[in-house]
């Protein structure tokens, strides 16, 4: 291998470690038994210039680094530099062919693989330009065609999705309806809470109306009398149904709010910690209200022997005797006369009357702080008189002093006004109005403002009432683009989403119009001139109403003042640019009079 005569043995050492793969501190160099240091180049060694000199070359750890040849031993390698030169000359017949013989005497040449060639005839390049131009056409329309082919294939996915998209919504709307329809039902054959009553009521009257307009339209004198008495019969009966199942109802919510009370009373201490769990602890007044929760349950319940009859009554009688006062005095007299009478062989029908007196003083024992401790954390009414004295209004119905929670104020109301069970009793002896639709416009309204804007306090200061003018009376209880008149489907979107909802802030729409309305950047570039006046003149009438309400008055006020402050910075702008066209511009230009002001 050939080398420069300058080169170092450390240089010799780093080359073959490259081509060995190995470090090159385990190269070992020697020359003629003597080991080469690393400074010593060719020359020192004795090397002329295009001579030769074989130096050895071993592994100073051959067992982890061994050192192989890098080609194998059988090849012959060519040596870079050769010092005798020796010339040779040899004919060689290649494989093709440069010169042509012909047959001749004493010379025989095969024709079998000759071939004739023929001249055609001459391509001009006009000719040959239009074929090209022929065949890029023929590409160009078979591409064309795959693309025109792909594109028509992806509409019509899109095509069959969309329409699958249409028909699971008709199936879901549908689907909500039905299920929207099933639990008006229910809730009319099983009413429960005040608003079922209400949709009740709402029914009755909605009966009522429509037979009473059939009796004034078909009959006249002594039979048009004699059908609105029976109509009054059948709304009395109907009435009168209705406060029973309102009884009914009124029992089964008081077992299910008194065992939710006993069980937020037994309900242990819990906290999260930082990694997300929940640790509980209790403490002597939870374990107190359970032990009281338990022997609740354990007096109510029915069909029990004598003798766990009279264990109950005797631990319900040591729990009780804890505290001496005149309600559980009155207790164990009462579990004493149970006791006594259950020793007699008295049936178990005719002690309900008695066990029933003993389960509601028991429940009074447990509402009381000083037997259960645990029930101060969910008093509502405060201890102390000077306080409950500052929250107490007068009803001007029921002629009795109620705290401020038993009333309810609508958005505009200036006076504390008649309390919740009066204007109940009142609706349902006279008007009869369903809130249900509006509460959930109301719902959706307030669940929608609080997921975009958590400041937004306009849409939390109104209530049912109030949102009940607002659709009725300003919207026409229709909505804005289709007149849709059904409440289930409408919910109140904002105007100008970009802005905060308010009464002169919305437009009444279907569910689906409202999220295509949601999209719109420019309202005022997507609709027309006659429909968007019609919405201004609508929130006109919003303003003129809701502004009775002060935290309403004095949010418009301040937007109004934002918007004339906007609108002073826009003229002084304008200003500004005009004065500087003026100045800067074409002098002998006219300015007109309208761009200076």
């Amino acid at each position: 291998m050939a080398f420069a005569i300058s080169t170092s043995a450390r240089g010799l050492r780093e080359h073959f470690a490259s081509e060995l793969k190995i470090p090159a501190s385990v190269i070992h160099i020697s020359f003629e038994g003597k080991a080469v240091e690393d400074p010593e180049t060719l020359i020192d060694l004795g090397v002329q210039p295009h001579g030769t000199i074989q130096l050895e070359m071993s592994s100073n750890d051959p067992e982890n680094f061994p050192i192989k040849p890098i080609k194998p031993q059988q090849e012959y390698n060519m040596p870079d530099v050769i010092a005798t030169v020796m010339q040779k000359s040899q004919s060689q017949q290649v494989t093709n062919t440069t010169s042509t013989q012909m047959t001749k005497i004493g010379c025989y040449v095969s024709d079998v693989t000759d071939r004739l060639i023929e001249p055609k005839g001459y391509v001009r390049a006009d000719e040959h330009h239009a074929q090209r131009l022929k065949a890029v056409i023929v590409i160009q329309t078979y591409t064309r065609r795959w693309q025109a082919k792909r594109l028509t294939e992806g509409l019509r996915r899109d095509r069959d999705r969309h329409l699958e998209w249409l028909e699971q919504e008709e199936i879901r709307k549908r689907k909500e309806k039905e299920d929207r329809l099933r639990g008006e039902y229910e809730r009319r054959m099983n009413p429960k809470t005040k608003e079922d009553f209400d949709l009740l009521y709402h029914a009755l009257e909605k009966w009522r109306r429509e037979e009473e307009e059939r009796i004034n339209a078909t009959l006249s004198g002594p039979e048009r009398k004699a059908a609105l008495c029976a109509l009054l019969e059948q709304e009395t009966q109907l009435i009168a149904s209705i406060g029973r199942h309102r009884v009914a109802a009124g029992e089964e919510n008081s077992k299910k709010s008194v065992q939710a009370f006993l069980e937020k009373c037994a309900e242990p201490k819990k906290w999260k910690a930082f990694d997300g769990k929940i640790t509980e602890m209790d403490m002597q007044y939870t374990i107190r209200a359970r032990e009281l929760r338990d022997l609740y349950a354990s007096i109510n319940m029915k069909h029990l022997a004598r003798d766990e009859r009279l264990d109950v009554l005797l631990t319900l009688k040591h729990t009780v005797k804890e505290h001496d006062c005149k309600l559980t005095r009155d207790i164990v007299e009462l579990i004493d006369r149970e006791a006594d009478l259950l020793t007699r062989g008295v049936k178990d029908t005719n002690l309900e009357g008695l066990r029933k007196r003993i389960s509601t003083l028991f429940l009074q024992f447990i509402k009381m702080p000083t037997f259960n401790p645990a029930l101060t954390k969910l008093l509502k009414v405060p201890q102390d008189p000077a306080q409950l004295r500052k929250n107490i209004h007068f009803c001007p119905g029921c002629k009795s002093y109620l705290p401020r929670s038993s009333f309810s104020l609508k958005a505009t109301s200036r006076s504390v006004g008649r309390c919740r069970q009066c204007d109940r009793l009142d609706n349902e002896a006279r008007r009869r109005e369903d809130f249900s639709q509006y509460r959930t416009i109301l719902r959706l309204l307030r669940d929608g403002e609080a997921q975009s804007d958590k400041g937004n306090i306009i849409a939390f200061l109104l209530q049912e009432q109030d949102l009940q003018y607002l659709v009725d009376v300003i919207w026409g209880r229709q909505s804005a683009l289709s007149a849709c008149d059904d409440l289930h489907d409408l919910v109140l979107a904002r105007w100008d989403r970009h802005c905060e909802w308010a009464p002169w802030n919305c437009i009444l729409l279907t569910k689906d119009e409202a999220t295509a309305h949601a999209k719109l950047d420019q309202t005022e570039q997507a609709y027309g001139v006659v429909f968007i006046r019609q919405i201004k003149h609508k929130h006109t009438l919003a303003k003129k109403h809701f502004s009775q309400i002060l935290a309403m008055a004095n949010f418009l006020h301040s937007q109004e003042s934002h918007s004339q402050r906007t609108l002073l910075v826009t003229k002084s702008a304008s200003t500004v640019t005009a004065h500087k066209h003026t100045r800067f511009g074409n002098r002998s230009q006219k300015v007109p009079d309208n761009t200076m002001q």
